[in-house]
């Protein structure tokens, strides 16, 4: 999976950090001031971004942690196959390949789309 590491004092509201080898998009941080017997502790709440589910994570602030490299790229809808589902084609290597559709979308062939893409997951924006 490509991903690379980062200190949990770097991370911030917006970005992506593993948790629980899942990509999440983090949208809470808070930090904890240092106790008497050990270092600042950071809270992280995220949302999956593939799967939707919450998840959170306790670390102190000097940890490492992964954060995955996610990629932001262009397609075209070639045909929609259902309700659920359309055939995109991706506008740089030309590959066509399925994707759900959100649920909030409408789709018609033709329509430019942005997606998130990681190893296999796809997510369209």
């Amino acid at each position: 999976m490509a991903k690379t590491q980062k200190q949990v004092r770097d991370l911030q509201e917006g970005s992506y950090v593993m948790i629980d080898d899942v990509a999440c998009k983090i949208n809470g941080y808070s930090t904890a001031k240092p106790g008497k017997h050990g270092s600042a502790k950071a809270r992280v709440e995220a949302v999956g971004v593939f799967d939707g589910k919450k998840r959170s994570m306790s670390q102190p602030v000097d940890a490492k942690c992964w954060v995955p490299i996610i990629e932001r790229k262009g397609g075209q809808v070639v045909s929609v196959e259902s309700e659920t589902v359309a055939q995109v084609m991706d506008l740089d290597t030309f590959e066509t390949f399925s994707m759900s559709i959100p649920e909030d979308l409408e789709l018609e062939p033709d329509d430019e789309i942005e997606y998130l893409e990681l190893e296999d997951q796809r997510k369209i924006v």
